[in-house]
């Protein structure tokens, strides 16, 4: 049987140098822009480890804020990607505008609503994450501030992101990297009080990356009005909303955003626990967090390759080039998520040098670092499997389901029983927070054999409105 699956792939007569180099032409930019975005959150872990573990544990647990809206944009925006990267494989870049427009309609509409609630009401929302005095005020401060930012990512996030789908990568790069620089300038006068400026601690931190923002989008703007001459910005698609598009939209990203929300609540409600366990155990996670994060940015950027290349070919309609292309995108996540595993390993012993942390925290952390290089392997295969083949070809709904099912009917359910009624320690609630990736390896490779993400999901032009 694996010989006739082998002579099957050969006679597609595919190029695999050519495919693994312009894959890594997609994945590299990725990769740095992944690396820059960790960059921005990993400079504010580092300078205000270098403050004291309350500040760092309120910037952390604010920052779960913003990780909840990035999701609901990242759901935004992966769904468009379901449509824009099959629509890129047939060049209909009129509806892909269309598309743009709806997405940056849903995204400035869903900042508006955490800008409102990070201003007025930031004491309530950290005290979902922890009852310490300390850390909820210091968390306030920052998120009163960073709250401002929350339209300008929507529109970055969302026009980027659709750029990726088709295969306009380079520009986001460009973006992240002024926008990293900025951040690591800002931050360092503001927190620490150099050249004669205020010491303002974690309030510099939050205009450091309100700065940021800003500069992010003044770039896409100016990058979309004079030079993408492919897609375009423009109001009339943000106001009209095609009908029949839009329905597919709700179709497709709908479980998306739904999926991303749950994932995000549970991650969210994970920090959660954690948090009620004490300022150390929350110190130790936001600097694991940050490791993981690190490790996978080539990861996440194989995932996103992967929404891109097989959305593109489903579009062609090359369905038998797409089941070929996405089996070697499993073997690339499962190489790369081992790398990034054996990363966290190395640099445990180093972070914990580096950092200005207690005794316990160190010692959580260094367990930390042990689960998240085993976490992080299993996280690799399921991104590329969920967020890359399944809603490559509109199987939006699977992820949803299944996120429900493995987080919050098992390592949610099983961490908070081990934490409030047993009163486990924080080893061991940690690992049970985080077996959930483990858990979904076998039933993600199901899934992917069973073949139903094999679609394609686009309309000719004359099913769609103001179409000739």
């Amino acid at each position: 049987m694996k010989y006739i699956k082998r002579q099957t792939t050969d006679s597609l007569n595919i190029d695999w140098k050519g495919f693994y180099r312009n894959v890594f032409a997609l994945v590299i930019p990725m990769a740095v822009q992944n690396l820059i975005n960790v960059g921005v959150t990993a400079t504010d872990v580092f300078m205000l480890g270098r403050v004291g573990e309350k500040v760092l544990s309120g910037a952390s647990l604010a920052g779960q804020i913003q990780f909840i809206m990035m999701l609901i944009f990242f759901g935004i925006t992966a769904g468009s990607t379901v449509l824009t990267a099959q629509y890129w494989g047939k060049r209909d870049t009129d509806t892909i505008e269309k598309i743009l427009g709806m997405g940056l309609t849903a995204g400035i509409l869903v900042a508006a609503v955490f800008t409102v609630l990070a201003f007025f009401i930031p004491e309530t929302l950290m005290r979902i994450y922890t009852s310490d005095a300390v850390v909820v005020t210091e968390g306030a401060k920052y998120l009163r501030i960073v709250g401002l930012s929350y339209i300008f990512m929507a529109v970055t996030q969302v026009y980027l992101n659709i750029m990726r789908s088709i295969e306009r990568v380079v520009v986001a790069t460009v973006v992240y990297f002024i926008s990293l620089f900025v951040n690591i300038i800002i931050n360092a006068v503001l927190i620490f009080g150099l050249f004669g400026a205020p010491r303002l601690e974690i309030a510099g931190a939050a205009i450091g990356t309100l700065c940021a923002r800003i500069t992010e989008t003044a770039l896409v703007l100016l990058y979309a009005r004079y030079k993408n001459h492919i897609v375009k910005i423009r109001i009339r698609n943000m106001i009209h909303i095609d009908r029949i598009l839009f329905f597919d939209y709700v179709r497709y990203a709908m479980p998306v955003v739904l999926n991303e929300m749950m994932w995000g609540l549970g991650s969210s409600c994970n920090t959660a626990i954690i948090g009620h366990l004490g300022s150390e155990a929350v110190a130790a996670n936001s600097v694991a967090q940050v490791a993981r994060q690190l490790a996978q940015v080539v990861v996440f950027g194989i995932s996103n390759a992967t929404a891109i290349w097989l959305g593109k070919t489903l579009g062609e309609k090359k369905k038998e080039y797409a089941k070929a292309y996405a089996r070697r995108f499993i073997y690339l996540s499962l190489l790369l998520g081992i790398l990034g595993g054996g990363m966290i390993l190395m640099s445990g012993p180093l972070v914990i040098r580096v950092l200005t942390l207690s005794g316990k925290s160190q010692e959580y952390l260094s367990f930390m670092f042990f689960v998240m290089s085993y976490f992080v392997v299993g996280q690799a295969v399921n991104t590329t499997l969920v967020c890359g083949v399944f809603r490559s070809g509109g199987d939006t709904r699977f992820g949803l389901y299944m996120d429900v099912l493995t987080m919050w009917g098992c390592s949610i359910l099983i961490g908070g029983v081990a934490a409030f009624v047993f009163h486990a320690s924080v080893p061991v609630v940690y690992a049970i927070l985080m077996s959930d990736e483990i858990i979904k390896i076998p039933i993600c490779m199901w899934r992917y054999r069973k073949y139903k993400w094999l679609n394609d999901v686009t309309r000719e032009k004359e099913e769609l409105e103001g179409r000739e």
